[in-house]
C-alpha cells in the first residue's frame, strides 16, 4: 500500500509491503538516488517481516516543494526520521545502498533510538579514503562535465570512476572522456540540469563528513556490507574504510554493488543469494 508524508520541502512517497503476523521489526529498504523500484526484486524474498520502500525527495514520485537545487546526507536523514515516526517510531532495521548508506548512517548518527540494525552496502564516504583529494577532485570534475556537456558525458565518467580498481589518478580529469554511444549513453545535451545524481545528490553526498564518534557511540548495531564482486572498486573501498573507522568487520555480500537487483537499472546481480545474506545478518 502507498502513503504519503509531508517534510519540509517535499512530499515523501512510501510503500509498506504487510507481512502480517510478524515478531521481526519493519524492514526499511533506502537508496540514493535509487527509488523503491530498484528494490523491488528483494522485496518479494523478504517474506518474514513488513518491509518498507520510498522514494527519497526529488525522485521518482517524491516531488521537491522548496525549490532547491541539492539535496544534502542531513536532509534526507531528516526525511527518514519523519518517515520511521509516521511507522510507529521504530526501531526499524534497515538495509541502505549506496547514497542511500551515507544517508542510514547520518540518521542513526542523529536518531540512534530508531535503528536497530542498520546494514550500510557500499556507501561512498569518499572522505573515509586515504585518496580522497584526488577522489573528490574526480567527483568535482564529473560534476563541472554534467554542468558543461549534460548527462551523457558526465555518466561516462561516472562509470569509469566507479568502476575503476584502485587508487583514483591525480590527472582523472584530464583522461579522455569515455564515448556515451559505447555506455549505451545519450550523446547530445538536452540542456536539462535536474538529474537526481549529477544535479542533487552526487556532490553532497560523497562530500559528506560523518560523525564517526556519534556512530561509534550509537546503540544501533551497524554493518557495513561490501561485494564480493566489487574489490578494488571506489565504492568497496570506502565500505572497507568506513567499517576500519567504526571498529567493526565488513560482511561480503554477492555479487556487486547492485547485487540485490534483478537487472534494474542495468544492473544485474544475484538477488536470491544476496536476501540469504541479508536475512542471516539481520538475524544475528
Amino acid at each position: 500500500m502507498t502513503h504519503t508524508i509531508e517534510v519540509p520541502g517535499a512530499v515523501l512517497h512510501y510503500d509498506v509491503h504487510e507481512a502480517g503476523a510478524s515478531t521481526h521489526p519493519t524492514l526499511l529498504l533506502i537508496g540514493s538516488p535509487m527509488d523503491a523500484t530498484g528494490f523491488a526484486g528483494l522485496v518479494t524474498r523478504i517474506k518474514d517481516r513488513t518491509v518498507v520502500t520510498y522514494d527519497p525527495r526529488g525522485i521518482g514520485r517524491s516531488p521537491r516543494t522548496d525549490g532547491a537545487a541539492e539535496s544534502t546526507p542531513d536532509l534526507h536523514a531528516d526525511d527518514l526520521h519523519r518517515l520511521i515516526d509516521a511507522l510507529g517510531g521504530g526501531p526499524v532495521d534497515i538495509f541502505a545502498s549506496s547514497g542511500g548508506a551515507v544517508n542510514g548512517l547520518a540518521l542513526v548518527a542523529r536518531h540512534p533510538e530508531q535503528v536497530r540494525t542498520l546494514v550500510a552496502h557500499e556507501p561512498p564516504a569518499v572522505q573515509t579514503l586515504p585518496d580522497r583529494e584526488p577522489a573528490l577532485a574526480a567527483v568535482v570534475d564529473i560534476r563541472r562535465t554534467y554542468e558543461r556537456d549534460g548527462f551523457g558525458r558526465a555518466m561516462g565518467k561516472f562509470i569509469t570512476i566507479t568502476s575503476l580498481r584502485g587508487e583514483i589518478p591525480a590527472d582523472f580529469a584530464d583522461l579522455p572522456v569515455p564515448d556515451p554511444a559505447t555506455m549505451g549513453m545519450p550523446t547530445g545535451d538536452d540542456g536539462s540540469r535536474d538529474d537526481a545524481l549529477f544535479g542533487q545528490n552526487l556532490m553532497t553526498c560523497t562530500h559528506y563528513e560523518h560523525d564517526f564518534e556519534a556512530l561509534r557511540a550509537a546503540s544501533t548495531r551497524i554493518v557495513v556490507g561490501v561485494g564480493a564482486e566489487s574489490e578494488g572498486e571506489l565504492a568497496h573501498r570506502t565500505g572497507l574504510a568506513v567499517a576500519e573507522r567504526l571498529g567493526t568487520k565488513p560482511v561480503t555480500f554477492p555479487s556487486h554493488h547492485g547485487g540485490f537487483m534483478e537487472g534494474d537499472f542495468g544492473m544485474k546481480g544475484d538477488p536470491d543469494a544476496f536476501a540469504v545474506t541479508l536475512r542471516q545478518v539481520l538475524a544475528e
